[in-house]
């Protein structure tokens, strides 16, 4: 069974926050084995460019391929261009997220349960399981 996991790096985040992208930069993959092992990889190999890559969150899925995941995030969040930063070199899959669009998700949300909509504090795993929602479409 896959696993969509979230990934994020400190390192990935203080770089797009220098380069005017968000500091809210987030790695989405899905593997085939354990997510643990997919981001224990994606430090082994520096994915794009940064050895500090931790998960924020996982969930299982049943047949999911990374690519119709990164499109259907890609609907509602930029992907960065790996083109335009030779940093990343070429990696898909490494979103900057805009946490209004995470606080809007979440806000609809109660209001649909009919639970009392409240501010709501947006942190990684906020971000994360929205990321993975996106994903599973």
């Amino acid at each position: 069974m896959a696993v969509v996991y979230v990934a994020r790096s400190a390192k990935a985040s203080k770089w797009g926050a220098s380069v005017g992208l968000t500091k809210h930069i987030y790695k989405l993959g899905v593997a085939d084995d354990t997510a643990e092992a997919a981001v224990k990889a994606l430090n082994e190999s520096a994915h794009a460019g940064e050895s500090d890559w931790k998960l924020v969150k996982k969930e299982a899925a049943e047949g999911v391929d990374e690519a119709a995941a990164i499109e259907r995030v890609a609907r509602k969040e930029k992907m960065v261009d790996p083109g335009l930063y030779p940093k990343i070199k070429g990696v898909r899959g490494i979103f900057k997220v805009r946490t209004v669009n995470v606080e809007n998700e979440l806000l609809v949300q109660q209001a649909l349960a009919n639970m009392e909509t409240r501010n709501v504090k947006i942190g990684h795993p906020e971000v994360a399981a929205y990321l993975i929602r996106a994903a599973l479409g």
